[in-house]
């Protein structure tokens, strides 16, 4: 009897020494990208002891489920997160700092690290990034009269193109996006970012009412007549898909739409976004999701060393450059300049990225999205002029700073 119960107690000992300890990982999507399977296996063998535990949660969930449970007091160690959360998820003392090197600041291509800071440090490690180019049907093009190897330049040929195409051909120039969605607001600021606007200054001061926003928002009504029908029905994934049907003549879209062009039989084209008159040069809205380190874990030093790991050059290039999740490089690279010499398409993704901008960060990061589309709305249905709808906007946003 002593004997098996001696047996039993060093059984016990061994099996908690064996215990990995886990590093609980919030992963949005539908399910693990094979990349990071790779990774997290290769990670495991060279950590012994340590575990990592991804939790697929959907698109639509994940956030709300990452702060619930820190509000909570149970936070997982890491997870997946739009960085313009970053802000709220600081000033409420959920996440901690994953402060960067000079050196490692300089691996990432312009304005990169700045969607991830705020009050001089970094809070989270980029781990997706995305910028928007416009693309074309040469067909639509061609149909219309216009040469189809010429997109347009600026707003005004954008434009201009658009209302040819619709009045020759019956079919809309332009995809708009005008969903109550997050990505319209999206949409949105990639004209706000080719036209040197801004929305929220490095001082926290609302700059949304400006003479370079108020333009963007009047091309976007100019452009409603030659869009689809009824444009608040729609998300860019939706316009996307009346594009990859031959229905729309132009669109702006991500690496993904390259992606699935490919399997069809449209002859395209892809240029960096037009630009509007005050513009410096190309921009696109940057937007970068991050890995947040949560406070409270217990492992937050490990967590911080797997999220810059799982994030580090080649792993990452790895990831983003597959074509399908409509990713844009974080890092310029050998490997990159590959992809670009073998597919040009990839080249316009990234010349945006100069003048381009990050997503504003706010404290009620939801409230001023929501502003946002009520005023992008309110325009394209004819509801507001845009002066009334700027000004209200820019009123409304004071509050979610």
């Amino acid at each position: 009897m002593g004997l098996a119960l001696l047996g039993s107690t060093a059984l016990t000992t061994v099996t908690v020494q064996a215990a990995d300890k886990e590093i609980s990982w919030i992963y949005c999507g539908d399910t693990i990208d094979p990349v990071h399977t790779k990774y997290i296996k290769q990670w495991e063998e060279k950590n012994t002891g340590w575990k990592i535990a991804p939790e697929v949660v959907g698109w639509a969930q994940c956030q709300d489920k990452a702060t619930t449970l820190a509000a909570a007091g149970t936070p997982v160690a890491m997870a997946y997160v739009g960085s313009r959360t970053l802000k709220e998820f600081a000033q409420n003392d959920l996440i901690v700092p994953v402060p960067m090197t000079d050196d490692e600041k300089k691996t990432y291509y312009p304005h990169i690290v700045d969607t991830v800071t705020f009050e001089g440090s970094q809070w989270g490690v980029p781990i997706a990034f995305s910028t928007k180019a416009l693309y074309w049907n040469k067909d639509l093009f061609k149909q219309a009269g216009l040469d189809p190897e010429t997109p347009p330049k600026t707003w005004a040929e954008e434009i201009e193109m658009a209302k040819t195409i619709k009045e020759k051909t019956g079919i809309p120039g332009f995809g708009l996006s005008a969903k109550t969605f997050d990505n319209t607001m999206h949409q949105f600021m990639h004209w706000v970012y080719t036209n040197n606007g801004a929305v929220i200054d490095a001082d926290g001061k609302v700059t949304l009412d400006s003479p370079e926003i108020l333009a963007a928002l009047k091309a976007y009504k100019d452009i409603v007549p030659y869009s689809e029908e009824g444009p608040t029905a729609y998300e860019q994934n939706e316009v996307r898909a009346i594009f990859l049907d031959g229905k729309v003549a132009m669109i702006q879209a991500g690496s993904g739409a390259a992606d699935r062009l490919k399997k069809t039989k449209i002859s395209w084209g892809i240029t960096t976004l037009p630009l509007g008159p005050d513009a410096k040069g190309p921009g696109t809205l940057l937007i970068t999701d991050s890995l947040a380190i949560f406070k409270g874990s217990g492992v937050e030093d490990k967590a911080t060393e797997f999220a810059k790991f799982i994030t580090s050059p080649d792993v990452q290039s790895e990831y983003e450059l597959q074509g399908g999740a409509g990713l844009t490089p974080l890092r310029p690279s050998a490997k990159v300049d590959e992809f670009v010499a073998k597919d040009p398409y990839w080249k316009p993704l990234i010349d945006g990225i100069s003048y381009g901008g990050p997503e504003p960060l706010f404290t009620d990061y939801k409230g001023f999205q929501n502003s946002m589309i009520e005023m992008i709305q309110s325009v394209v249905t004819g509801k507001a002029e845009p002066e009334a709808a700027l000004k209200k906007a820019a009123g409304e946003v004071e509050a979610f700073k």
